[in-house]
């Protein structure tokens, strides 16, 4: 079940699910939607709405680099490459995720009853 448009990904969630996605290997804007797809077990979709402003953003970062190849079906699709200067910031970000993650899980988790 995918998240219901109303629910919106933490601010800089989406670039660095696409940060992830393209440090395994170049990849186009429809491939790197279908893997967050397909990795997230079809909760999370991303429009191309939101896929391709973030993909500039990271570009104009230097975070990416683009260059135009033709795909296994034989189109011609812009392909993105993680920079170093990319790298470096997906490992940064990653340290900052987890450390949100387990934030929020320590605040879940808490057996305290609510403040009336």
């Amino acid at each position: 079940m995918a998240l219901a448009p109303r629910h919106e990904l933490l601010r800089g969630t989406l670039e660095m699910m696409i940060l992830k996605i393209i440090a395994t290997g170049p990849s186009h804007g429809f491939a790197i939607s279908r893997a967050i797809q397909a990795r997230s077990d079809e909760v999370v979709m991303v429009e191309e709405g939101s896929l391709y402003p973030a993909l500039h953003r990271l570009e104009a970062k230097g975070w990416l680099i683009a260059d135009w190849r033709q795909t296994p079906a034989n189109r011609r699709a812009k392909f993105y490459t993680l920079t170093k200067t990319g790298a470096g910031r997906l490992r940064e970000e990653l340290k900052e995720w987890e450390r949100l993650v387990a934030a929020v899980r320590k605040v879940l988790d808490s057996p305290r009853a609510l403040a009336e």
